[in-house]
């Protein structure tokens, strides 16, 4: 398993320390940024290149942090083919990956404590999608995004 990371100024610290879990479990991780600073950036720039790698299939998954974990996933969820989901239990964690197959996953690093943050990624990690009639499901979202997509 490969896993894209990013995030901004308000997730950095837990962006790093996700990495850290991960690659202490053997996860391959790729970090798409901010490298290195807990300056202000911004996060459409971070949302939209780990959901672009994960488009292009250069990673599996990708994981973002903000200080909520929503804006990034907003400009995440712009890109076509992206199911990314903002999450702050474990509970969701599972369902977001088991039912709605999401292929990104968001956290707030001002919403949530560190424990309940690797929790959150490992729950999700180690769920499959479901498939059967979530499938159908996840075909109807997919529909509606090339309905709208120019």
């Amino acid at each position: 398993m490969k896993i894209g990371l990013g995030s901004d100024h308000g997730g950095y610290n837990l962006k790093k320390e996700i990495v850290r879990y991960l690659e202490g479990k053997g996860i391959e991780c790729v970090d798409f940024g901010p490298d290195n600073s807990l300056e202000s950036v911004d996060y459409p720039v971070y949302g939209e290149v780990v959901a672009n790698a994960v488009v292009r299939k250069e990673v599996d998954y990708g994981i973002l942090c903000c200080g909520t974990g929503i804006g990034i996933s907003l400009a995440a969820n712009k890109v076509p083919g992206i199911r990314c989901a903002v999450v702050s239990d474990v509970f969701s964690a599972k369902m977001s990956k088991a039912h709605n197959d999401a292929n990104m996953l968001s956290l707030g690093e001002r919403v949530l404590g560190r424990g309940l943050a690797l929790e959150i990624v490992e729950a999700w990690i180690n769920t499959e999608f479901e498939g059967d009639r979530h499938s159908r499901r996840v075909d109807m979202i997919k529909e509606i995004e090339k309905k709208h997509s120019k």
